[in-house]
């Protein structure tokens, strides 16, 4: 976009001080956009200030409003006036929830709220939705050498998918079918980003989940690995995609699989290991079997959630993330350092004397 424009265009980004949203709000300030942000308590300095410094050179300040995925009140207001929106809030638990409600509702109601809000408005061009590749097989069981892409979605009905597959499936469908049933005068674009697992550096000090993995194994507290497989991404690929949805004609009506490879949790923790090791840090390698991540999840709920995925491999398709969006993924290697080194520079992880720094900062 060109950023001689009087007036550049205004995108929302709900969830703003999120993981990845928090990258995507900081793109589009960089790229001349004007930005506006949904938080839900706008007196929490912990999140807001962080958002305020993310680019303090950027031609129009970061705009920030209050909004919540389970209340209909405060979504007119923030809509206001907008030509994108990139609805990136959504719950992503650490643990198994409670109850499946507890995800499902402000996953799927909180996005009719966003898109009815939308409708009204007037003024929005396109959305953009930050699914999951657990939308297109998010069941935790696997064909043998299969595949998934944009056309797959994930089985709800499936006893192996779990609470987080079914609310994302959910979410997105529901998005895809309230484009489709409404009039045509108030019908605007809709592009789906299904990403992988994401990792990278963090621009604030809010450790995103699937994050957490990582920190375990860099303080050592994870001291024997599992034998599971996730399909890696990273944040700033992630928030370059949600950055060409709005800017690619093509990409409208589309969804995009997003990510660079599958990797087990050993391959990750020997890549640290190989990079860190002289610095002071020692990052477990052996093998974790199955018996006993299956006793550590009686004392520990997050392991119930990577218990059904021991052994199995998934695979997935971004051709169209290539073809469409020209984004190349980073190496999954160079993710998963540069994760590694921001959790340090955060002081999330503490230095060694020996530390040494990271060698250069790709945009974090």
């Amino acid at each position: 976009m060109p950023k001689e424009l009087d007036k550049p265009p205004l995108v929302l980004v709900t969830g703003a001080s999120g993981y990845l949203a928090s990258h995507v709000v900081r793109l589009l300030l960089q790229e001349g956009y004007q930005v506006r942000g949904t938080v839900r308590d706008l007196s929490n300095e912990h999140k807001v200030k962080p958002l305020k410094e993310l680019c303090p050179n950027s031609r129009f300040p970061v705009q920030l409003v209050e909004a919540d995925l389970l209340k209909k009140e405060g979504w007119d207001n923030a809509l206001k006036n907008c030509e994108y929106i990139m609805h990136v809030a959504s719950p992503f638990p650490n643990k198994p929830p409670s109850q499946e409600e507890d995800l499902l509702k402000p996953a799927v109601d909180g996005t009719l709220l966003v898109l009815a809000a939308c409708a009204r408005a007037g003024s929005v061009r396109r959305v953009v939705i930050t699914s999951s590749i657990a939308a297109v097989h998010g069941e935790t069981v696997v064909a043998n050498d299969r595949v998934y892409g944009p056309k797959d979605w994930t089985n709800i009905n499936s006893p192996f998918t779990d609470a987080y597959a079914k609310s994302k499936t959910l979410a997105e469908k529901c998005a895809w079918d309230f484009i489709k049933n409404l009039p045509e005068e108030q019908r605007f674009e809709l592009v789906s980003i299904n990403p992988g697992v994401i990792l990278g550096p963090m621009l604030t000090n809010v450790v995103g989940t699937s994050v957490f993995p990582l920190k375990r194994m860099m303080n050592k507290t994870m001291p024997l690995v599992p034998a599971v497989n996730f399909y890696l991404c990273d944040v700033r690929d992630v928030a370059l995609a949600h950055l060409k949805a709005i800017t690619v004609p093509e990409a409208a009506g589309k969804r995009f699989i997003v990510g660079s490879e599958s990797l087990w949790f050993q391959e990750m923790s020997l890549i640290l290991f190989e990079e860190f090791v002289n610095q002071g840090y020692w990052v477990f390698h052996r093998h974790c079997p199955y018996w006993l991540v299956w006793l550590t999840s009686f004392v520990d709920s997050s392991a119930v959630l990577i218990l059904p995925r021991i052994e199995n491999v998934y695979q997935f398709d971004n051709n169209l993330m290539i073809k469409i969006l020209k984004l190349t993924p980073r190496t999954p290697q160079k993710t998963i350092i540069d994760t590694a080194y921001s959790l340090i520079e955060r002081g999330i992880i503490p230095r060694t004397k020996w530390y040494t720094g990271p060698k250069e900062r790709d945009n974090w």
